[in-house]
């Protein structure tokens, strides 16, 4: 990756004083592919931290950005912030970082429009193939691996974004190289991205990080786009177990342990205690403003795609 441009910032003083004081401030050129949820909201962020920021989008979402701006607001408040974050319909050279916001059947065709430009790439959305579809694409040397933990729906053109508790703050986007080694382009994106207040991690293990969220995002999405509703799958216990199972069945055959080993304690824990647990997460107001709700055509495809990729990892029940 290119190094981030670097901003000088003068502060001169009285008279008296001989040397000024010089503050650098590293100013990242970046590119954010995909103007939905997730990528609005990260855009945005970064915009206001001051930094280059394109948001790429297409159709009407586009006119809408360039229109309105990103409309943002929280969850079901009436009131809608208007941030004008600069807009873009191709990607283009001279970008020190893209991320790509996309859901997981739609990276063919990201893949397609950025092979003939140049810099990093952070793909930050669900992916259980590993790096070498990505790279074989693109160019083994750009791509980066992360997951976003920002969360909401769209209601039209606005965001509508889950509010903040204390679990929602301590939970930091994962970030790695796909060979899990600490190189100096992770260590300043994650460092450039808590700079402007998002919640970065470097992860050393994220391929297995992303085929162990995908082998549990599978049943659970599943489970709930049968049901119809977070609310609908809580209101059914057996459903609730067997989407329990299906996600010990994915954990199992799983190449590697689940990453990270929090995820154990849904193979070990009694289903006794599991159920209602998951009843009452899927009750919540987490999950009610998650993209778990969405039973969007898009959504399931998006699961049957991971499907696939799983498929290729670990044999079906």
């Amino acid at each position: 990756m290119s190094e981030f441009a670097t901003c000088a910032i003068i502060h001169t003083s009285d008279s008296n004083e001989r040397l000024n004081e010089i503050e650098e401030k590293a100013i990242m050129k970046l590119l954010v592919y995909g103007a939905g949820v997730l990528g609005s909201q990260f855009a945005v962020r970064m915009h206001e931290a001051g930094h280059d920021v394109a948001l790429l989008a297409r159709g009407g979402r586009l006119s809408s950005l360039r229109e309105h701006g990103v409309q943002l607001a929280e969850e079901n408040s009436p009131d809608i912030r208007r941030v004008p974050v600069p807009v873009v319909d191709q990607p283009a050279d001279g970008y020190d970082l893209t991320t790509v916001f996309v859901r997981t059947h739609q990276v063919d065709s990201v893949l397609n429009s950025l092979a003939g430009v140049d810099g990093d790439v952070l793909f930050l959305h669900n992916w259980a193939a590993g790096a070498e579809p990505l790279g074989k694409a693109i160019g083994r040397e750009r791509v980066l691996l992360g997951f976003p933990v920002a969360a909401g729906t769209m209601d039209g053109d606005v965001v509508r974004y889950r509010r903040t508790n204390f679990i929602t703050r301590r939970v930091a986007m994962p970030i790695g190289e796909p060979d899990g080694r600490a190189t100096p382009r992770v260590e300043r994106i994650v460092r450039t991205f808590r700079a402007a207040g998002v919640n970065a991690k470097a992860e050393p293990q994220m391929d297995a990080w992303l085929k162990t969220h995908a082998a549990f995002e599978v049943p659970l999405g599943l489970a709930v786009q049968a049901a119809g509703s977070t609310a609908a799958l809580a209101g059914d216990p057996e459903a609730v177990r067997h989407m329990l199972r299906l996600v010990r069945h994915r954990f199992d055959a799983l190449p590697t342990p689940p990453v990270p080993r929090a995820y154990v304690a849904l193979q070990k824990l009694p289903e006794g205690l599991l159920v209602p647990l998951f009843q009452r997460f899927l009750r919540s107001s987490t999950a009610k403003n998650s993209a778990l709700n969405n039973t969007t055509p898009s959504t399931r495809a998006e699961l049957d795609r991971l499907a696939e990729q799983l498929g290729a990892l670990t044999p079906a029940p």
